[in-house]
This record gives C-alpha cells, structure tokens and sequence, in this order.
C-alpha cells in the first residue's frame, strides 16, 4: 500500500456511513449482474453444501483428509455468505449504503474467515504430508482428537489478530470522500478514506498478512517439497500418479486462493489500482468457492461415487 498523507481532520465532519460502489460504473448492466451473482451464490451454497453433507453421511469419507474437506466446505459458504448477500441486495434495490458498524463487522467476518481458510488449507497440506510421507504412523498421529483440535485451532487462530486489526482501522476518523470503490469492506479501500497519517495502519496490515498468509503458505510449500520427493522416490510409476492425484486437487485452490490474497495485500501499491483489487477479491472471495467442489469432485473418484450414492437416494 502507498503511505500518503491524507488531509487533516479539521473542518471536516466525520463519516457514519459508506457507499459501496461495487459495479456502480455500469448502471445499463445492474440486472445482468444481479441475476449473475445470484446464480453463482446458490451454486456455491449447493454445491459446497452437497460436499460437507456427503463428508458427514458416507461411511467411506470418513478419513482426516474428508474430514478437512467438509469443514472447508463449510467454511467457504460461510465467506461467500458474508459479501455476495449484501452485493445482490445493492444490485437489487441501488441502496449502496452501509453503516460504519455494519462495514466494520463485515471486514473483520472476512478477515476471520480468510485466516482461517489460510489456516485449514495449511493443515490439509500437512494431513496430505503425513499420509504420503509417514504412512506408517498417520492412523496414530491422525486421529479424530487431533483433526478436531486443529480445525478448532484454524477457526479461532485468527480471531484475535483481526477482530484487534479490525478495531484499528476504525478507530482511525473517517472524514471528505465516503465513497468505497470496493463490492465489500476490504481494508485497502477503507484505508483509502482514512484522515490523517496511516502509515503506522498499514505496516500492521502488512505484517498481519505476513504471519496469517505469508507463514501457512511457506508451511505449504515446505509440505508439498518433502512430498514431491517422497513421491518420486517410489517405485512404480501407478503409484506416484495416484499419490500426485491426492494432492493436485488441493494445490489448485491453495494457488487459486493464496495467489490472489498475497497480490492483494502484500503487493506495492505504486498507483491507484481499485479495479485490479477489485478483480482480485473477486478470486479468493468468490472464484475460489465456487470451483471448491468443483477441483475435489472431478478429480477424486470417491466424491464422486458418495456424490451418486446420495443422489440416487
């Protein structure tokens, strides 16, 4: 984020309220994209509610690696649920305004979720990395104590980092522009309405992003390098390509979803760049959802074998 120096906060009157603007520049457009979102919001909820139940009824999905699965497959309609139902009902009745309290809730539910989704993608990494690395003692170290024990920690890791982030940022006055050029309450946007110096605000949010996304993504790579060389190192070529199938899936969306948020929060931003943050929250808030079920349902014979078992009931 450029560190500027915004105006002073005399003579000004302090904001109560923002207007997102979202899709605002193409008014002619309003009803397609509402009607668009919407597709895509039911799609994400059925979908990825199809994956969590099948992860909780079939009796062959029953593993850590499911298990992981279906919880984030909650997680995912849980983020979509917390942006996509406020910009449908903009689109639907061209309100734009929100409070500060409702925007301030809103980032800090997306800022939760996003660290826990960084969370759980870490240790669905490290579930793929004992199940191919250490087979012999992955029934022992995987059990139900211990895959419940890191879900739980992966929900609550972030809570207080962000809801503290979260209080930070709106501590800041808010005053002149209320204008979001955003379809959410991200903090790049927000930060951008900030009165006064905000320097000390953004190296938070940077190194925020660096222990929250930064360190499971390293943590990831560190997984799939000591798979990857377990991997090649086994005997047949049928049994490296089934190992690689296990993981292909998972590391779709991990580049899908960390690839957008570090571009996101830890690039330089040299020039304003509304529209490119907005294109790349579209990815990790949105694109990532909806092809969730998608990559693991393809491209894993079991899903899609539950997947028919629960239809045909």
């Amino acid at each position: 984020m450029k560190h500027q120096e915004k105006p002073p906060e005399e003579n000004l009157t302090e904001l109560i309220e923002f207007v997102l603007l979202d899709f605002a520049e193409v008014p002619h457009l309003q009803w397609l994209l509402f009607g668009f979102f919407l597709v895509i919001y039911i799609i994400i909820v059925m979908s990825n509610g199809l994956i969590f139940l099948i992860t909780k009824l079939d009796p062959a999905l029953q593993t850590p690696m499911y298990f992981f699965l279906g919880n984030f497959s909650f997680l995912e309609i849980c983020y979509v649920s917390v942006s996509l139902p406020r910009m449908l009902m903009n689109l639907w009745t061209q309100r734009r305004t929100i409070s500060l309290v409702a925007c301030a809730t809103q980032m800090c539910c997306i800022l939760v979720l996003g660290a826990t989704e960084c969370f759980l993608l870490a240790v669905m990494a490290y579930d793929r990395y004992m199940a191919i690395c250490k087979p012999l003692h992955y029934p022992l170290v995987m059990n139900h104590k211990v895959c419940i024990q890191l879900v739980a920690g992966s929900w609550i890791s972030g809570i207080p980092v962000q809801i503290g982030q979260t209080f930070q940022i709106f501590s800041l006055p808010f005053c002149g522009s209320n204008l979001i050029d955003h379809f959410f309450c991200d903090i790049p946007p927000i930060l951008m309405l900030a009165c006064g110096d905000t320097f000390v605000n953004e190296m938070m949010v940077y190194l925020a992003a660096v222990l929250i996304v930064m360190v499971p993504f390293l943590l990831i790579l560190i997984s799939y390098g000591k798979i990857i060389s377990t991997v090649l190192k086994l005997p047949s070529a049928t049994s490296q390509a089934r190992a690689f199938s296990t993981c292909s899936s998972h590391l779709m969306v991990v580049a899908l979803f960390f690839g957008s948020a570090i571009i996101t929060y830890l690039r330089p931003k040299t020039s304003p760049s509304a529209g490119i943050d907005k294109v790349l929250s579209l990815f990790y808030t949105i694109v990532t959802p909806l092809f969730n079920p998608l990559i693991y349902s393809l491209r894993n014979k079991e899903v899609i074998k539950a997947l028919r078992k629960l239809l045909c009931k």
